[in-house]
């Protein structure tokens, strides 16, 4: 089946709010199995999001549209959708009891308008009003409802935009959803380090062209690579057959590039699991990823178990006063050399009596750079046990990108240390 998402609002066209809202929705449409051909933003207006809704049922089996339900005089998205479909709008009482016990709790806890002044507004009630035939998708979150409505085999979805309410919402709709499918779908995502995406994708080119049932699909994502596996048929089982021929080849081909096949895991998980498994302490000693690496560390729950300390030495200054780097290293060498990234990462284990380190320091722009030390140019140094693996990386784009790519790469060689010291 076809799906097409309509986002609604001005906000969205004027850069105001990131459209999070298609990234998670295209995604779970994919899950589904239904081939989402076209997205369509429209702003607060009747006349646009009218014709918009016309040409996506005339091409799309099922219509998605977030935004637009709330009380305000420009939420047009269910007054505008039962022209399309010349249906009446009608009170749903059920949706009026939700609405106003909602609002009876806000009005309770308010603490700015002075108890007496506050009450519901009258334009509240509209967000009770219901397409007439259509199924009302009660919001555990906020006040406007949400609705699935059929008609001549055709369904369209209406869900509030903000993200906390629409995608629990979507979740509700799921078993609503599961329902249309013919077939069972299952899908399984490679996840890779160490390889730009045209090179792994060239790696396993014959693979994609030859494609049918299971799918592949590979798209790159701030340094890692995702493919993603996706098999039809009618039960679980039999799509999983499909399935784990492709997923055996892309471990041959691949290797230890491969950190993952869990679609839900990130590389900081691995990694922690990794310092847990083998009992292991971590120090990160940072310069040109100024604790955004730490920071991806930090987000694992779990991770105060094996993460003892971060050091961020910006400054030459900082690297001879907390991690010890020699002052002749730096003469000699610079701040962004292996040299220095190795003593870094040795003296961020005496510091902090942890087993397991990693630097970084690196040239991340967008000026800085020289002939021989490139912008982009950036050093890493993992100590594990006294092993200390270095690796030099040269990378492209802004400022943001390199460093993130940085933190990428960080975790990447902390992974890769770890397996090579203790399997």
């Amino acid at each position: 089946m076809t799906v097409e998402l309509i986002s609604i609002g001005t906000e969205l066209l004027l850069g105001n709010i990131i459209n999070t809202n298609a990234n998670y929705l295209s995604i779970e449409c994919a899950k589904l199995g239904f081939s989402m051909y076209h997205q369509v933003t429209v702003g607060d207006n009747e006349a646009r999001l009218y014709e918009a809704l016309k040409t996506a049922l005339k091409r799309s089996d099922i219509l998605i549209l977030t935004g637009g339900l709330g009380p305000t005089s420009d939420d047009i998205t269910k007054e505008t959708l039962a022209k399309v479909l010349n249906r009446r709008l009608e009170m749903d009482e059920h949706s009026r009891e939700r609405i106003q016990a909602y609002m009876n709790r806000i009005i309770a806890t308010n603490k700015i308008i002075p108890k007496g002044l506050a009450k519901i507004t009258e334009n509240n009630w509209k967000q009770a009003l219901k397409i007439e035939g259509s199924i009302v998708i009660d919001n555990d979150y906020g006040s406007a409802p949400g609705y699935i409505v059929e008609d001549n085999n055709k369904i369209i979805l209406l869900l509030p935009g903000p993200p906390v309410e629409m995608i629990p919402m979507f979740n509700n709709m799921l078993p609503y959803l599961k329902k249309l499918q013919d077939k069972v779908f299952v899908t399984k995502m490679v996840k890779i380090c160490g390889i730009g995406e045209s090179t792994a994708e060239t790696m396993i080119i014959d693979l994609i062209e030859g494609q049918s049932n299971p799918t592949i699909a590979p798209y790159a994502k701030g340094g890692e690579v995702h493919f993603r596996i996706t098999a039809s048929a009618d039960n679980e089982k039999d799509a999983l057959i499909l399935i784990n021929p492709i997923l055996d080849e892309m471990n041959n081909r691949f290797g230890s590039n491969i950190f993952t096949a869990d679609e839900n895991e990130t590389l900081e998980e691995v990694v922690i699991k990794l310092l847990k498994k083998h009992e292991l302490t971590l120090v990160t000693a940072e310069s040109c990823t100024g604790g955004l690496l730490s920071g991806r560390i930090v987000n694992v729950p779990g991770a105060s178990e094996v993460f003892t300390e971060g050091f961020i030495t910006y400054s030459n200054q900082s690297k001879i006063k907390y991690l010890g780097v020699n002052t002749d290293t730096l003469a000699d060498y610079g701040a962004v050399s292996e040299q220095t990234a190795k003593e870094m990462a040795i003296g961020a284990v005496k510091a902090s009596g942890s087993n397991v380190s990693i630097a970084v320091t690196g040239i991340a722009g967008p000026g800085g750079g020289t002939a021989s030390k490139p912008v982009g140019l950036v050093y890493f140094a993992c100590s594990v046990s006294d092993k200390v693996f270095v690796s030099e990386r040269h990378f492209k784009g802004s400022r943001e990108k390199i460093r993130e790519h940085s933190v990428v790469a960080a975790l990447d060689l902390i992974r890769r240390s770890i397996i090579e010291v203790y399997g």
